[in-house]
């Protein structure tokens, strides 16, 4: 798909999509902690459609309804011989543990940027666990034949916080107790609070927060009641974050359905946006932004990288130079995003330099109308057109449809509120 932004002026008002990092996380908890569970506000995206075949495939039973979903599930029973993630990272490292469940050998298969992804944190850490691991090269597929047996052990946390993530739900569903996982330079913190916090909320056995540090699973009694709850996922501060910089650039816009409170690491673009000036009020259930002069920042982005592509688009619009931390975290995304970020906004006037960690983006000049890329990244495919809001002349967007994997009404939103958007 080819998308066309022309300049625009926004105004009005749009809900947040919802947040696939809540909505995947629900879908292994509905999986694992059994019972029956309703999840309201589901996410429609690839990477939320991916975790539903995940947990069809481990046996739960999923039914759609307007504006719902229904889980049933008595645990982690595979039914199917394969699991496929789609082009979800999250996916396939919070999945891969539970799959280890099974005592049979299961294949899990990914596609896209997926397939070059490295996956030989699971060839070093599910062996401890009793798991015979075959991959291909450290890169997918892989071959798991479990069961996943739960001891004290010590992973690195340096790469992403999402293999801790599925290492937990792993081990609450397993029934863990009197172990720990312990964990050196843990990274993307409060997406730990994240799957954390759903855990408490589906009931699962939720283990000790040891600074970070160490999480310690207590004993837990059995519960012998049927279970039933209600989840609501989140509006999604990734995906909002563009609306925020679209609304701090180019109109009077009002975004509805992001939780202020929320352990999202990605609410963090609230301080980017104050930091450079923003016209922005925060109010209980909305966030209202209006254009103003914007100045240069500082931010670490080392917890949050998936703001890199908004905010690039908000300091190309700050007069000075603009500084953002956590370079490092860029390389294993959908592409490598510190380049594509550098390639793609140089194609519309907007200087990016790399030196080690920093990203240092030289804003307030003119930003060009250009045909840019999206390199089939999603995030890189929205904030070349946020930044072809304000610029002068038409952008081009070609694989636009990147987009589907993360906010698939991405476009629709922001030609509701005004944007000039044409893709086909």
């Amino acid at each position: 798909m080819i998308a066309t932004i022309e300049p625009s002026v926004l105004a009005g008002e749009i809900y947040a999509p919802a947040s696939k990092s809540s909505m995947q996380r629900a879908c292994a908890a509905a999986l694992a902690a059994g019972g029956v569970t309703i999840i309201r506000n589901p996410g429609e995206s690839n990477d939320d459609k991916a975790a539903l075949g995940v947990i069809s495939a481990l046996g739960a039973e999923v039914k759609k309804s307007a504006g719902s979903l229904e889980v049933q599930s008595s645990g982690v029973h595979a039914r199917e011989q394969a699991v496929h993630c789609g082009e979800s990272g999250l996916g396939i490292r919070m999945f891969t543990p539970l799959v280890a469940l099974n005592d049979r050998e299961i294949t899990i298969t990914g596609e896209g940027s997926l397939v070059t992804r490295p996956m030989d944190f699971f060839d070093s850490v599910l062996p401890q666990l009793g798991v015979e691991v075959h991959s291909n090269n450290g890169k997918l597929p892989l071959k798991v034949k479990g069961p996943l047996q739960p001891r004290n052990i010590t992973i690195d946390g340096s790469l992403s916080s999402q293999f801790l993530t599925g290492i937990l739900f792993a081990y609450s569903a397993s029934g863990a107790s009197d172990v720990e996982v312990q964990v050196t330079d843990l990274k993307s913190k409060p997406y730990v609070d994240l799957t954390l916090a759903v855990m408490q909320a589906f009931g699962m056995n939720v283990p000790e927060n040891r600074n970070y540090e160490s999480f310690y699973f207590k004993k837990q009694a059995a519960s012998v009641e049927p279970v039933k709850r209600t989840y609501t996922v989140e509006g999604d501060w990734s995906g909002g974050a563009f609306l925020l910089v679209a609304g701090a650039i180019a109109g009077n816009v009002t975004i509805k359905g992001l939780d202020v409170f929320s352990t999202q690491a990605d609410k963090a673009v609230l301080q980017a946006l104050m930091s450079c000036g923003a016209g922005i009020s925060i109010e209980a259930e909305q966030i209202i932004l209006r254009p103003m002069p914007l100045k240069a920042f500082h931010f670490n982005a080392t917890d949050c990288p998936d703001l890199f592509p908004p905010l690039v688009a908000l300091a190309a619009y700050c007069e000075g130079t603009t500084v953002i931390e956590g370079v490092g975290r860029l390389a294993h995304k959908e592409s490598d995003r510190a380049l594509t970020l550098q390639e793609e906004f140089g194609k519309m006037g907007v200087s990016i330099e790399l030196q080690g960690d920093l990203m240092i983006i030289h804003g307030g000049n003119q930003v060009n109308g250009a045909a840019v890329s999206s390199r089939h990244d999603h995030r890189i495919a929205m904030a070349t057109a946020v930044a072809g809001l304000k610029a002068t002349g038409t952008t081009t967007i070609s694989d636009a449809d990147a987009i589907n994997k993360s906010y698939p009404v991405f476009f629709d939103h922001i030609r509701q509120l005004g944007a000039k958007v044409k893709y086909a």
